[in-house]
Parts: C-alpha cells; structure tokens; sequence
C-alpha cells in the first residue's frame, strides 16, 4: 500500500509518517530529508524552483523503483513528499494503479496560524523533524503553492483537522 501524506508546511506529516510507519509496517520516503542530503549542498544563489522541482522529480524516480520492490515484501511505502498540487497527488495515483497497488489518502487540515507556530518553533527547537529552516517568505510561498484536496480526494481519506 502507498500512503500518500498531504498538507501544507507545518501540517505534521513528518510526525504522522514517523507514527504511522510503526502501525502499518510502513517505510517513510521524507523529500525533506532527501533533499537536505542529496540538493542543498550543491544549490546556488541563482537556483530556483525549476531546479529543486528537476531534483525532485529524478529523486522521485529511484523513490518509485523502491516502492515496487517494498510492495513485493509487503512493506507500506509512505510518502512524506510534499504533493501539494493535485497534479503530484495524480501522479502517484496513476502510479498506483499501473502496479496494483493500493493507494490510502490522509489529509492533515490544519490551521494556519498553528501551522505557522509550529513551523518557527522548530526553526528554533532544531527537533527530530527538522530539516533546514523555513523562512516567513518560504512558508508564505507555500500557502499560495500548495492546491487544497478536492471532495473527491477525500472521499475514502483519513483527514486530521486541528
């Protein structure tokens, strides 16, 4: 089964991963964690979206190569990979369904300004699920990127209000 995690910065998908991976046999792919590893160091002042957006996309390729082979030990793949557009959320569906796999939806709608709390806190906390810092421009550019689910998204999903 693919978990997919979805909500916005600060929502508390990393936490959710880390406890759902313990319930379900799960084995989390954090793009956080990918990308602080594998990107940051090498970015510039002049790369932009385009170029995290390209390092995703082949991260996610060698992220679905492992999916399969968890899949056939029964190992639950969680994605921790931000999907804040449907087109994301779309990909990992058709994803799914060309392999057989089973797909459950969990939707963290939490509020902004606990969001945002929660953000600048482990800014300064530094905590078990911190990556990099996120800046008051980042989080803001955040809001605007990320498309909230549609009822159709979440008509079979787990959702978590606060």
């Amino acid at each position: 089964m693919i978990h997919l995690l979805v909500g916005n910065t600060g929502a508390g998908k990393s936490t959710y991963a880390n406890k759902l991976k313990v319930e379900v046999n799960g084995f989390v792919f954090a793009l956080d964690k990918w990308n602080k590893i594998l990107f940051l160091p090498d970015k510039t002042e002049n790369d932009g979206l385009d170029w995290f957006l390209e390092r995703i996309e082949r991260a996610e390729l060698l992220m679905q190569d492992a999916i399969l082979q968890l899949e056939k030990l029964e190992v639950d793949s969680i994605l921790d990979v931000g999907l804040s557009k449907f087109s994301h959320r779309e990909k990992y569906r058709k994803f799914a369904k060309e392999n057989n796999i089973e797909i459950q939806f969990h939707y963290l709608d939490i509020s902004k300004d606990v969001r945002k709390e929660r953000v600048f806190k482990r800014n300064h906390e530094k905590g078990v699920t911190f990556e990099f810092e996120v800046t008051e421009e980042n989080f803001e550019f955040m809001e605007s990127w990320f498309e909230t689910p549609t009822k159709e998204e979440l008509e079979k999903a787990i959702v978590i209000k606060r």
